[in-house]
């Protein structure tokens, strides 16, 4: 009894894990989100490298695979420039600590804004089923950002902030521009990605022996997850594919991709020389599924493997503590 709730709650979270990233964004924006209560947290549990979802109570079915595979898969067969250190000096935390679901992209957007910033941080694997992790938070949501005792939420909130906390000297945040493409990340591209990455019953399963092996679950919820939500996100894919209105997923994704290549208009970056948060936040979403059969199929079929490798390169390592 105990496997069928856990797979029907993993199935509520697999369905619900897309449709409220772009309302809890706006609401964010308009100071409609929920304060964070303020607590401390036992951190006995392990930390995973890995990422979670923009105001998502759910588990964000998109596989992070910054680890374990070798070189040869990487986007670009060509060198990757070497990172530019950030000036940090302003800020930097005695303690940074990361909630996230291991597969989540709209944590991953906060995760390559650290990494880009090379800003230290914890990372804490909620577990999507209990949220045991999260128990002492009012906002049971991922991501959630708590930086020396003060409490963060969704990714693109987050991102802003931090980035003032870096620029205290120039608090303007992005153009005009930049604007525009960071909302297209959050209420079209995170969208196009959850039916290619399940669009067939072989893709759901490689996607889903990742996420099973690196999340925070028993034995027995690995099994069901596997097994059991590889099976529901196919399914649950066909819907949101319907949803969004989009009747053939691998040329939506690669429309979408080439959108992006297009907007950079032959620069480097969006930002020019140097990526902004818009070039930040594309990179963070489209990271979970680089050594996927979609993230293959995307390189070989569109252009954006040139800047992908030199986001590779400006991000960096990660700048995860182990804890």
């Amino acid at each position: 009894m105990r496997r069928v709730k856990g797979l029907a709650a993993l199935g509520r979270a697999i369905a619900g894990e897309f449709a409220g990233a772009a309302r809890t964004s706006a609401a964010a924006r308009r100071g409609l989100l929920p304060q964070v209560a303020a607590a401390t947290f036992n951190s006995r549990l392990p930390s995973f490298a890995g990422r979670s979802s923009d105001g998502f109570s759910q588990l964000t079915l998109i596989p992070s695979m910054n680890h374990g595979f070798p070189a040869t898969m990487c986007f670009s067969s060509a060198a990757s420039p070497a990172k530019e250190p950030q000036s940090s000096d302003k800020f930097l935390p005695k303690d940074a600590v990361l909630y996230q679901y291991e597969a989540c992209p709209f944590c991953n957007k906060v995760k390559a804004f650290l990494d880009f910033h090379n800003v230290p941080y914890k990372v804490v694997e909620v577990n999507p089923i209990n949220k045991k992790e999260i128990k002492w938070s009012d906002y049971k949501k991922v991501p959630i950002l708590k930086v020396d005792g003060e409490n963060m939420v969704d990714s693109s909130v987050i991102i802003d902030n931090l980035y003032q906390k870096i620029n205290p000297d120039n608090p303007a945040l992005d153009s005009e521009e930049e604007k525009k493409w960071r909302r297209w990340v959050d209420n079209h591209l995170v969208h196009v990605l959850s039916p290619n990455i399940y669009r067939t019953a072989s893709e759901a399963l490689e996607s889903f022996d990742y996420i099973t092996s690196h999340g925070n679950f028993s034995f027995s919820e690995r099994i069901i997850a596997k097994y059991g939500g590889a099976a529901a996100m196919y399914f649950v894919s066909k819907k949101l594919k319907k949803r969004h209105n989009i009747t053939d997923e691998r040329a939506a994704f690669y429309e979408a991709v080439e959108t992006w290549v297009d907007a950079l208009k032959g620069r480097q970056f969006l930002g020019g020389s140097s990526p902004n948060l818009a070039d930040i936040s594309v990179f963070g979403v489209l990271r979970p599924i680089r050594h996927l059969q979609s993230g293959r199929d995307m390189v070989s079929n569109t252009r954006i493997g040139e800047w992908y490798n030199r986001m590779e390169g400006a991000v960096g390592e990660s700048s995860r503590i182990k804890a």
